[in-house]
């Protein structure tokens, strides 16, 4: 494989995996878009006037994956910087928040994340006074695994004026609710334009290494900033890698023309993302019918109610824009549901339909909820990584819950059967950019009720994502759709469904689909040797 794009490709000698032509082992790529699907015995013919000639070597060509779900600055920081995902105490934690304020004494703040107080033996976050100790004087920012509460230094608090009097600032020192948010944007505000850059370009480098040709980026107000978006944009826009759509997660009311337009101007495709109906399970702040099985009395928080979610898609409607919101707990869903379904009344359902609409995460669904997101015609973003994480007899979930109550969570087979889109994405960095590993989490989720087939994973999170941009045409390698593809070194090729009293898949190629990777547990994921968008290299592997 050649190092730059030529105007016309051909590519042969290995599988690629076409709604087009189930059995295809070659494709012609012309310019940004597939020309040709077919055998290698027709691409003969395309030879002498290709610009380059691939062989595969038997590499499986697919499209490439889109994450819906990204927050690429903070990806990169993870990347570049001070990850806690693996440690498995606070004393390892605070060692390490000493060993990297040390390598990095000209760093503004101590950005760290990942840590989970759950899995750790002494069952708490480090406070500041130790954190104090760890990084004497320095301002230092540690969100927890889910973002949705931090642990911080007494230099940072310093740094945001009457914090101890906002919602959210717990008696243990974490902060959660308002008193996250403010210290968030301190935060943010001491990482220079240059640090902030390498983090942005470090993430799309990485993610083009993954096969990914695609991201949301899920920003807003709360949970960035403007500069970070357009930087993100601009740099998407400036440098070969993954395409970059953003969102802007401000809440906007009837009427408010200004809001809309300054969300057109940021260059954001949407008002959605991670507006906050509600928190996250792991910082008890998703909001609940019935209280926290392991905090008593507590049902989450609410930033939104029924009455903001209905003003904010009126006021999308009016301005033409895709409305969305972030809402885990049931409790919280149920207010998306209700906001939607009154403008639905008031608008008529198939103009709510077609703005696509979407609810980020979406992760305690009931029969009755999931039906309304069919009738809406709203959009899962989910991220099948958490439950991967957090599901299970004895993981987080159950914690939080209670058994019975976590084996409801992100019940995707229902929500196919119901005929809901899903966009899969990462949430990155609260899981990793993993797309295999996320299908691979669909396809063999913990509650075996709720999972799907590894090709409706897939599908999920490619053509899925750009579903949920409200565009058709892509996602899929077809003639004549853009050719955003990667080339994996993969093994057997098989047809998965999610059933374990069946056999699990097949090799019969004449039932004509399409096969995948065998991603059974214990199975080696599939491996990138290039990522191709919209014609143009972005990534290729070593040897690739």
């Amino acid at each position: 494989m050649t190092e730059h794009p030529a105007r016309t490709v051909l590519l042969r000698g290995g599988t690629v995996h076409s709604p087009a032509d189930p059995f295809a082992t070659a494709m012609l790529v012309q310019g940004e878009r597939i020309a040709w699907i077919g055998s290698d015995d027709a691409a003969a013919s395309f030879a002498d006037g290709a610009d380059e000639c691939v062989d595969l070597h038997g590499a499986l060509v697919t499209a490439a994956f889109t994450d819906a779900h990204v927050h690429a600055t903070a990806t990169g920081l993870a990347l570049t910087g001070l990850d806690l995902t693996d440690c498995p105490s606070l004393t390892t934690a605070l060692d390490r928040v000493a060993a990297h304020a040390a390598a990095h004494p000209h760093h503004r703040v101590v950005l760290g994340h990942g840590w989970d107080s759950a899995r750790w033996p002494e069952r708490r976050a480090p406070s500041p006074a130790e954190l104090d100790a760890a990084a004497p004087g320095r301002a230092v920012y540690l969100t927890r695994t889910d973002m949705h509460s931090a642990a911080v230094s007494p230099a940072l608090l310093a740094a945001v004026p009457d914090i101890a009097a906002l919602p959210g600032h717990e008696a243990d020192g974490t902060l959660t609710r308002d008193a996250h948010h403010a210290a968030r944007r301190a935060a943010r505000a001491a990482v220079p334009p240059a640090q902030r850059r390498d983090a942005q370009r470090a993430a799309l480098r990485h993610a083009a290494g993954l096969g990914i040709g695609a991201l949301h980026e899920c920003a807003g107000p709360d949970i960035s900033d403007e500069d970070d978006l357009t930087d993100l944009l601009r740099l998407a826009a400036e440098e070969p890698g993954p395409l970059v759509f953003g969102y802007w997660a401000q809440a906007l009311t009837a009427g408010d023309a200004d809001g809309a337009a300054r969300i057109r101007d940021l260059g954001a495709v949407g008002a959605a993302g991670d507006l906050f109906v509600d928190g996250a399970l792991g910082s008890h702040t998703a909001l609940l019918n019935q209280p926290y099985a392991d905090a008593e009395g507590r049902r989450g928080t609410a930033f939104l109610d029924a009455d903001g979610v209905a003003e904010h898609l009126t006021a999308c409607a009016e301005a033409g824009l895709q409305g969305g919101f972030h809402a885990i707990g049931d409790a919280a869903v149920e207010s998306v549901v209700a906001g939607a379904r009154r403008v639905a009344e008031r608008l008529g359902p198939t103009r709510l339909a077609a703005a696509r609409h979407r609810v980020e995460h979406a992760e305690m669904l009931t029969p009755a909820t999931v039906d309304a997101f069919a009738e809406l015609g709203l959009i899962a973003s989910v991220q099948p990584a958490f439950d991967a994480a957090w599901g299970g007899e004895e993981g987080m979930y159950a914690a939080r819950l209670g058994a019975d109550r976590a084996r409801t969570l992100n019940p995707f087979a229902s929500l196919l059967r119901a005929g809901v889109p899903l966009a899969l994405g990462s949430d990155s960095p609260v899981t990793p950019l993993d797309p295999w590993g996320s299908v691979r989490a669909a396809a063999f989720h913990r509650t075996p009720e709720h999972r799907i087939s590894v090709r409706a994973a897939f599908t999920a999170h490619t053509r899925g994502g750009w579903r949920a941009l409200g565009r058709d045409d892509t996602g899929a390698l077809l003639p004549g759709a853009p050719a955003h593809y990667a080339v994996w070194a993969a093994g057997d090729l098989v047809v998965q469904v999610p059933d374990d009293r069946v056999a699990g898949w097949s090799t019969d190629p004449r039932s004509g689909t399409p096969g995948l990777p065998d991603l059974s547990p214990g199975r080696d994921l599939p491996r990138c040797l290039r990522t191709v968008v919209a014609g143009r290299p972005v990534f290729t592997a070593p040897n690739g």
